[in-house]
């Protein structure tokens, strides 16, 4: 990541706090210990311990500012995540009055089809050079429940690749694992037109070409006998190597994949289809760095597709808009 921890003309004490995964710049190893705490504070909040009961649905989200990087042309990118409290509840929430980022918005291409727990890194607002002192703020109202996420250049909200990887679980659970160094991002290339029309019923091709890097190497998680997969050490744990997952980013899930898709987001849960689950093992690779997929839609409407390349630490994606008639 290029450019320095402290942009010009910036505050030296946040205007709003806010769920962000942040840090000072310093060297790798310290950073990649020292920017997990806050994002894993915030998805253990409502991580319950095995033997609770716990509500399984009509919990609220948080919005969650990550932090934020420099591009090469001196502009920034504000990096929003965000705890759907819910297990096993999907919510969808428009954009509008609910599902708002100011200013500039209200669509600043955050999702309206939130997945269950915690997700992080899922999209980026672009600010210019000069945004000095500025602010953006993702307001989110779910189950009755309004919440904000408020993004600054702040210093201590600087995120490079060495912390996203951390935060994603490459680095294992004690965080900074060797193995994440030097690693670049997969990439993805999805073919045909980014924007289809289908009949409702009427299968749409989604064919994915993925390649990597090989770094991190491919690694399973551990078996549930092997008890710090959760990362009592303060940072998640995860498998790596490259994989491909498609999900519904805006729209309702009315939507089914062939074949089905693994979950993206961090289920810890023993027997989890997840990579953050004991004993989970990446998919093969396809020779040709192929994936094809199926979607089919079973009601009317316009729908945003979104496929993630993944290597357990660093992430591409690509949408595909889709318009369904009956």
């Amino acid at each position: 990541m290029a450019g320095s921890p402290t942009p010009g003309n910036l505050p030296r004490t946040p205007t709003r706090s806010a769920p962000a995964v942040a840090a000072s710049a310093a060297p790798a190893a310290a950073l990649a210990c020292a920017l997990i705490a806050p994002a894993l504070v915030l998805a253990m909040a409502a991580a319950p311990a095995a033997a609770q009961v716990y509500p399984q649905t009509e919990q609220s989200i948080a919005p969650a500012y990550e932090g934020w990087e420099q591009n090469d042309d001196g502009t920034f990118n504000l990096v929003f995540g965000y705890m759907n409290r819910n297990w096993d509840q999907e919510i969808d929430v428009p954009i509008g009055p609910d599902n708002r980022l100011e200013p500039g918005g209200p669509d600043r291409g955050q999702p309206t089809h939130f997945q269950p727990r915690r997700n992080r890194h899922v999209f980026r607002v672009r600010v210019p050079a000069d945004f000095g002192d500025g602010e953006v703020v993702w307001t989110l109202t779910s189950n009755g429940q309004t919440e904000r996420a408020y993004a600054t250049l702040h210093p201590d909200y600087f995120l490079n690749d060495i912390a996203i990887m951390n935060n994603n679980g490459a680095g294992g659970p004690a965080g900074g694992a060797y193995n994440i160094f030097g690693n670049e991002r997969p990439v993805l290339d999805v073919e045909g037109d980014p924007v289809r029309q289908v009949r409702v019923g009427e299968p749409v091709v989604l064919t994915a070409v993925a390649s990597d890097d090989g770094v991190p190497r491919r690694r399973a998680m551990p078996p549930p006998s092997w008890r710090l997969g959760r990362g009592g050490a303060g940072t998640p744990n995860s498998a790596s190597g490259l994989r491909i997952a498609w999900i519904v980013y805006r729209g309702e899930d009315h939507v089914t994949f062939d074949p089905p898709q693994f979950e993206v987001w961090e289920d810890y849960r023993e027997g989890a289809d997840s990579p953050w689950a004991p004993g989970w093992e990446p998919p093969q690779v396809p020779a040709d760095g192929t994936w094809v997929v199926r979607a089919t839609f079973s009601e009317p409407g316009t729908y945003v597709l979104r496929c993630l390349a993944h290597d357990g630490g660093l992430a591409t994606h690509e949408d595909v808009t889709v318009t369904v008639s009956r």
